[in-house]
């Protein structure tokens, strides 16, 4: 048996700018994010004498069980395409996180898919860097998400809190930023209660990619006050960002429940900034506080950055 895990990213600016139209039209595109606490999990297995050995049976655990015959008829996306993409022989893999998987703009997809790629290379004996899952995860999410921008795979697979730029050419560059910032604030997640299919915001983004690029500037400022350890401006940055960020479609707050919690969060005077994870219109908010200072009356998370990216090791 196997483990790898890989964390879940949190955006903090350029959401939608990484999107292949938006690189396409400007030349690039580029994101402030980091790594959380908050991981995905995948576990393989290949039994000696048993449901895969004797009865060839795809095993698949996660919220539903499945047992199939062939890798075509997983319903599961990140399992099919990964055990499609390397051809791989009847196996049980169970899939678990430490966060709610199915829409919650924390990118659970990309985390799934890299943590599997990264199972598969040490259950195969492959040598994978990091940065080469991050590129087969993100070529293989477009099979089943092709509005997917590149922060997921790049801001999960790699760990820290960094900007990263990409290029239409495909280049793809990182820039590691100090993490001093989070001596000074604290950093949870409020869930909405609400998941949604993240590709009808992303399409809906991408035919009004011009608007998007108004976050550009604003990342740039952001990127300046963090080096120069102006953080009180950098978090007044984050709620400007979400202001322009809910312009460039109607979608991204798009139900009643988000209204709500936003309008909540700005009226919160120990919130300093907040914003949606993600493509919007559901999952998680992100809310900026000072240490031990946050008060509000719903349940909320305490995340953490984590240092590291995707991991793996054999049992």
């Amino acid at each position: 048996m196997l483990l790898a895990s890989c964390p879940l990213r949190i955006s903090l600016f350029g959401g939608s700018t990484d999107i292949p139209a938006f690189i396409e039209k400007y030349n690039f595109g580029s994101v402030i994010s980091f790594t959380c606490n908050l991981k995905t999990y995948i576990t393989i297995h290949r039994d000696t004498f048993g449901y895969n050995i004797d009865k060839g049976l795809y095993i698949i655990n996660y919220s539903k069980k499945e047992e199939v015959k062939s890798i075509s008829e997983i319903k599961n996306d990140p399992v099919r395409v990964v055990l499609d993409h390397f051809n791989i022989d009847p196996l049980t893999i169970s899939l678990t996180s430490d966060s709610y998987s199915q829409g919650s703009g924390l990118a659970s997809s990309s985390s799934y898919l890299i943590s599997l790629i990264k199972a598969i290379a040490i259950f195969k004996n492959m040598n994978f860097s990091n940065i080469e899952i991050c590129n087969l995860a993100h070529k293989l999410e477009l099979k089943f998400n092709p509005f997917c921008g590149f922060q997921d795979a790049y801001g999960c697979g790699i760990g820290g809190l960094k900007k990263i730029d990409f290029e239409k050419d495909g280049t793809i560059k990182y820039n590691f930023l100090e993490s001093k910032i989070f001596n000074f604030y604290d950093t949870h997640l409020v869930f909405t209660e609400v998941t949604r299919n993240s590709s009808t915001v992303l399409q809906d983004v991408t035919k009004n990619i011009d608007k998007a690029k108004s976050l550009i500037p604003v990342l740039e400022d952001a990127h300046k006050a963090l080096i120069s350890e102006n953080y009180r401006y950098f978090v007044e940055l984050i709620n400007y960002s979400w202001e322009e960020k809910k312009k460039t479609s109607k979608l991204i707050t798009g139900n009643t429940k988000v209204i709500e919690l936003d309008n909540y969060f700005i009226k919160n005077k120990s919130v300093l900034a907040h914003k949606l994870c993600g493509a919007g219109n559901g999952g998680f908010f992100l809310l900026i506080s000072e240490k031990g200072k946050l008060n509000i009356n719903m349940p909320s998370v305490k995340i953490n950055l984590e240092p590291l990216g995707v991991s793996g090791k054999k049992f």
